[in-house]
Order: structure tokens, then C-alpha cells, then sequence
């Protein structure tokens, strides 16, 4: 068994219930509340933006140029997504540039990204690589998933086609290459810090998604 095959079986039953939450069947089904989806895509954005920082500094890491590179081409290729996919939906629900820099990031999408760049500042490469695999391989595997069951009249086939692409498909599996590669070279304790990574940021990839389904804020205290 490959070391990401250990961490799928180790994190089975939550990556299955982030497959099976509202938010996901609705999408595949095309009913998705707007309003939900265009929070989710402004939150989206913010976290982006924070994912690929926290892809910079694990490449600032790396030990070798090749490394450097794909990290860093990743990092880019978040901030694309972000201007392309969410412009085009920021621009079909009229969502401005000035409207979205008043929207604060959600207290998830918060928490979120604090864990990333938390993991990159502060844990080794390995574990900022686990922490850094979810966002890669959960949004792969949902995005082949839902293109199975949805047609073209889906008013979000254009984020389907986005995480069900060929693209996106060689990069998760460029980043589970580079998981696998670090596992095997890892003591176990090393790989312990690599599996609590991996899974935290799988917890945060549900609750990011529940968080957007149920269109949650930060909690305030009573007046």
C-alpha cells in the first residue's frame, strides 16, 4: 500500500460524507440555491488566495528545483482559478470587486487557512505537503464524481468542468506523487506529523462546505 492509499483508508468515512453532504448532491443536481453557491464562491476566493501562499512558502522548502517548481506552479495556477472561475461567477451574480473586498473571509475559511500557512511557516516539508494534499485530491475526486451524474444544463458546469479537467487531474496527481515520495523516505514519526496534517485539513474541507451550506458567519456575542 502507497502512502496516500494509507491516508485515503485512514480518512475514508469523512472523505465520504464530504462526497455525500448537501451542498455536493445539490450542486450535481443543479439546484443548488444561487445565494449559497455565491457565498460559497466569494469564500472560495478568499481561501484561494491564502491556499496559495501557504503553496509559496512550502515551496520556499523544497528540497530540490524540480519541487520548487510544481509547488510553486500550483501556487499560480491557484490565483488563475480564482481570477477565471470566480470572475465568471462573481460576474453573473454581479458581484463587484469593491463588493467583494467589503465580505470578510467566513470564520471557516478563516480557520482554514490559518491551519495552511500555519503547517508551511511552521511544520516541516512533509507535513506541509499532507496539510496542502485535500484541497488537491477531495476536490478531484468530487469534481470526477458529480461530471458522472451532470449535464451540461447545470448551472454550474463551468466549476464541474473546472475539477473534473485533465489539468487539474495531472495536478493532484503531480502533489500525490510528491506525497507518496516524501511517505516512503519518512520516519515514523514523520509520517505520524504527515497524517494529522493530512487529516485536519480534511476536517477543515467538510466543515468549509458545511460552513458555506449554512451560510455561517463569524458567531457574535449577544448584545
Amino acid at each position: 500500500m502507497s502512502f496516500t492509499q494509507d491516508l485515503a483508508q485512514a480518512t475514508a468515512p469523512l472523505r465520504r460524507q464530504i462526497h455525500d453532504m448537501p451542498f455536493n448532491r445539490e450542486l450535481a443536481e443543479g439546484r443548488l440555491d444561487p445565494e449559497t453557491f455565491q457565498g460559497y464562491i466569494i469564500q472560495d476566493a478568499h481561501y484561494l488566495e491564502g491556499f496559495a501562499r501557504a503553496l509559496a512558502l512550502a515551496a520556499a522548502k523544497a528540497p530540490d528545483a524540480p519541487t520548487v517548481a510544481q509547488l510553486s506552479g500550483s501556487a499560480a495556477g491557484a490565483i488563475a482559478v480564482e481570477r477565471e472561475l470566480h470572475a465568471h461567477y462573481m460576474g453573473l451574480f454581479g458581484v463587484s470587486a469593491d463588493d467583494f473586498a467589503k465580505i470578510e473571509p467566513s470564520a471557516a475559511c478563516d480557520h482554514y487557512v490559518s491551519f495552511l500557512l500555519r503547517s508551511a511557516t511552521t511544520g516541516d516539508f512533509p507535513e506541509a505537503v499532507a496539510a496542502l494534499l485535500p484541497c488537491f485530491w477531495i476536490y478531484r475526486d468530487i469534481g470526477r464524481e458529480i461530471a458522472q451524474v451532470s449535464g451540461d444544463a447545470n448551472p454550474y458546469a463551468a466549476w464541474i468542468a473546472t475539477y473534473s479537467g485533465e489539468a487539474f487531474d495531472q495536478s493532484v496527481e503531480r502533489m500525490l506523487d510528491l506525497t507518496d515520495r516524501l511517505g516512503a523516505k519518512a520516519d515514523e514519526a514523520a509520517r505520524q506529523r504527515m497524517h494529522r496534517a493530512f487529516a485536519r485539513s480534511c476536517w477543515h474541507e467538510w466543515r468549509f462546505w458545511d460552513s458555506a451550506y449554512h451560510r455561517e458567519s463569524w458567531r457574535r456575542p449577544a448584545a
